[in-house]
């Protein structure tokens, strides 16, 4: 009877271990999730703000002389490298890079 008994007390632990750890592991699994939703959503942000500066670079293009006209190209296709940079950073899922992004961004 006392064999039986540590048997029965030694695997009811162990399932409760892995219980424990299993919760654990979904908890992180939530966590990386939510942040990652947080990442696409200021991506997409920046992404639809990007879109609107285009398409007020193509108005100006139409509106102006030809110099002024470059000047604006080379500004949509730095918009443009921008947004696929953003997109790389939406695949990678890294916070800290989207911050630096704004930063150039601001710079520029």
């Amino acid at each position: 009877m006392v064999k039986k008994f540590l048997k029965i007390s030694s695997s009811s632990s162990s399932s409760i271990v892995v219980n424990v750890v299993v919760v654990g592991v979904v908890v992180v699994v939530i966590d990386v999730v939510a942040v990652l939703v947080v990442v696409e959503v200021v991506a997409l942000t920046v992404s639809v703000a990007i879109v609107v500066a285009i398409e007020v670079a193509v108005v100006a293009v139409v509106a102006v002389e030809a110099v002024v006209a470059a000047a604006v190209f080379v500004a949509v296709v730095a918009a443009v490298v921008v947004a696929a940079v953003i997109v790389a950073v939406v695949v990678g899922g890294g916070v800290v890079d989207v911050v630096v992004i704004k930063v150039v961004v601001l710079q520029k």
